[in-house]
């Protein structure tokens, strides 16, 4: 599979039902369950962003990937429309507080990124459970093998998700401020559908709010 650093053509994975700590994808919900969402309604598409930023829900995972700079994000694309939805051109870029742009990254980089430091202590909370290993390199090829996005298009009144891995070591609190821009969808005929910015602070205040 080539890879999206380069914006080579999307593939979304299609989620199979999840069992807690089997390393498999949590099962598939429509992008409007989620909080950080963007809704357009007029295309009938909806493009949700879902970070796994705690080792809690990293335990889906065979390593903590957060604690050593590298962010996944679950992504999920749902279609109400009669037609499909291509893929084929997608980009998912991250967008930083400052307005860096990351792209999503390959194994090969994650595993230079985890390999470059210790883990951050502060990027999981205190009342985690204790704390994950850093995944090796055939647990990296095995996560992507396992979560990353990989189909061609969403089918009307369907959604389809999977995951990118960013590269954010350096940046203190890489989602405060932050927003998922997800460009280059087209519709049965073509046209592209316009740009989805899905703002993350929405998911770090729902995490807030729950935690009260």
């Amino acid at each position: 599979m080539k890879s999206l650093k380069a914006f080579s053509p999307v593939l979304l994975w299609l989620a199979a039902p999840a069992m807690a700590n089997s390393h498999v994808p949590p099962p598939v919900q429509p992008a409007t369950s989620f909080a950080a969402v963007d809704v357009h309604k007029d295309e009938k598409v909806a493009v949700a962003a879902e970070p796994y930023d705690t080792i809690n829900k990293e335990a889906i995972f065979r390593g903590d990937y957060f604690g050593y700079g590298v962010i996944p994000i679950r992504v999920i694309v749902t279609n109400n429309s009669d037609r499909p939805i291509s893929l084929l051109e997608t980009r998912i870029i991250l967008i930083t507080a400052t307005g860096d742009n990351i792209k999503v990254a390959e194994p090969a980089e994650v595993e230079r990124v985890m390999n470059s430091k210790r883990r951050e202590s502060g990027k999981t909370p205190k009342h985690s459970a204790k704390p994950m290993p850093k995944p090796s390199r055939q647990d990296v090829d095995d996560d992507f093998d396992a979560f990353e996005f990989r189909a061609l298009t969403v089918e009307p009144h369907t959604t389809r998700a999977g995951f990118v891995f960013y590269a954010v070591s350096g940046l203190d609190r890489p989602l405060e401020g932050a927003k998922l821009s997800v460009v280059t969808l087209r519709d049965a005929y073509g046209t592209e559908l316009f740009e989805f910015q899905i703002p993350l602070d929405k998911y770090l205040n729902s995490q807030a709010s729950a935690a009260k």
